[in-house]
């Protein structure tokens, strides 16, 4: 919708209006313009038009307010912009088309233009998953409020535990999953609650191992250091600001404001004379990389104004992974059709393998979505590997004549999860499907079959059928991540 904002009402009122311009007759001979490149004699428009040119100027600047704005229906920002276009309606309702019918169809056309901004910006405010990404951020609000905030305000200290750093980690995977129908603006409110969240994630995983520190020193150690036991309890005090900036829990405070303190006591630290003891050095070494560790996490005022970041199809991680799941399909599809024919001469492991490398150098940034579409894919080329193993596996079987026979029934079952997979690999379907639903009880049925499976104590058997089990699991939740329909 907001890529027709710019420019639609100046197709559908004409061209631009030209101010009025007259040709200036009272000039020299020699400046005037030769007839042919004259302008044409002005014709004055209506004031109907007129009225409406403003709406489209003010419209076009409203235009892309709306269409970035990640907000919700409470916040200031929205309230601006619902006010000036309602204005700006009741100001095309008001011009005057005096019975023309060429001014009636433009003020309909600028009416709908308005009402469409209108319908955009409560349509993505109040959106299920915009109140969803609300929803996971007040809670990861509150929980790092009443953990680690509230206690350290009441002078008392926060518990920084892995259940903290778990929770944490869940709310983070939930918003992962949730969906933007690629609408800019629930991209962007997501991105900025992950941005936020991972921040604090962070901040408190870093601060886990040095609560097992003996630091502070003994101020007797050192004339510096009852200065750097000052300086880390005011780095204390800085952590619970930031987070407390982070999670929207501090009205008063600011990211800049923040960041001037924690780099006047980075000069503090630099001023300090500990020349001739590594200890002290090594201390106020830690301090400052502590320091440094907040300070990153300080330029999110104005993150996820670029579109790279919340876009993240224009990510450059994102597109290195595409560019694998795209070379990882061409492999399957080569496999699958070899298979068909009993040609397995085409084992393309190695290339396999390189893509694998290849997605463990990606750089995640520390963004929960890219590390997911990252483990997405790796996915994707675990499974085609697998799906050649048990193939080699299932065709250089040799089974001698005093083979268990439970061990015979998990290789049956084996063969039989072998030909799912490949119908699994090249499905490309949904979950309403009734190939999906026919794949889904195909596999659980062979669950069952390897449940029903007694190794009467042989231990070959055993580890067999634990395998077998896991395998069939792991095409279980291929099957299903192929039809979850996740987003970046």
């Amino acid at each position: 919708m907001c890529a027709n904002v710019f420019g639609v009402l100046k197709s559908l009122f004409g061209k631009p209006f030209d101010g009025g311009k007259r040709m200036d007759h009272g000039a020299p001979q020699d400046q005037q313009q030769h007839p042919a490149e004259q302008q044409q004699p002005y014709h004055p428009q209506p004031p109907a038009m007129m009225r409406l040119y403003e709406v489209q100027k003010e419209v076009s600047t409203l235009g892309p307010q709306v269409c970035t704005f990640s907000g919700l229906q409470n916040d200031r920002e929205y309230k601006r912009m619902e006010r000036e276009l309602t204005q700006l309606l009741l100001q095309v309702d008001q011009v005057d088309t005096e019975g023309k019918l060429e001014l009636q169809g433009a003020r309909k056309r600028a009416a709908q233009e308005v009402e469409g901004l209108l319908r955009y910006l409560e349509e993505n405010a109040s959106h299920p998953s915009r109140l969803a990404i609300d929803e996971l951020s007040n809670a990861a609000r509150e929980l790092v409020d009443e953990r680690v905030v509230a206690p350290q305000r009441a002078g008392g200290v926060a518990e920084i535990n892995d259940e903290l750093v778990d929770a944490l980690q869940e709310l983070i995977l939930r918003l992962t999953q949730i969906k933007t129908e690629g609408r800019v603006p629930l991209r962007k409110a997501r991105y900025r609650a992950l941005t936020r969240l991972c921040a604090v994630q962070d901040v408190l995983e870093s601060r886990t191992p040095q609560q097992t520190l003996s630091l502070p020193l003994s101020g007797d150690t050192h004339e510096a250091v009852n200065r750097i036991n000052q300086v880390m309890v005011k780095v204390s005090m800085a952590r619970s600001q930031l987070l407390a900036l982070l999670m929207g829990l501090s009205g008063r405070d600011s990211c800049a404001h923040l960041s001037r303190i924690l780099t006047e006591l980075q000069v503090e630290l630099d001023a300090l004379d500990v020349s001739g003891n590594a200890a002290i050095r090594n201390y106020r070494k830690q301090v400052v990389e502590e320091i440094n560790g907040l300070l990153k996490h300080l330029d999110l005022e104005g993150e996820g104004d670029d579109t790279r970041r919340y876009d993240l199809a224009q990510n450059n991680s994102i597109r290195e992974i595409e560019a694998v799941r795209a070379h990882v399909s061409h492999l399957r599809e080569g496999v699958l059709r070899h298979c068909v024919t009993g040609d397995l001469s085409f084992r393309p492991k190695a290339e396999l393998q390189s893509l694998l490398t290849h997605l463990d150098q990606v750089d995640t940034a520390k963004n929960p979505c890219i590390r997911e579409a990252r483990r997405r894919a790796v996915v994707e080329v675990q499974a085609v590997v697998t799906f050649l193993d048990l193939r080699e596996a299932l065709v250089c079987r040799q089974p001698g004549p005093g083979e268990h026979p439970s061990h015979r029934a998990v290789w049956l079952v084996l063969g039989s999860l072998s030909d799912l997979q490949a119908q699994v690999l090249g499905f490309d379907g949904k979950r309403a499907d009734k190939s999906y639903m026919m794949l889904e009880e195909l596999l659980t049925k062979q669950l069952l079959a390897l449940d029903a499976v007694d190794p009467q104590g042989d231990a070959s058997t055993k580890m067999a059928r634990k395998q077998a089990v896991k395998f069939a699991q792991n095409i279980l939740n291929y099957l299903d991540m192929k039809t979850d329909e996740w987003e970046y």
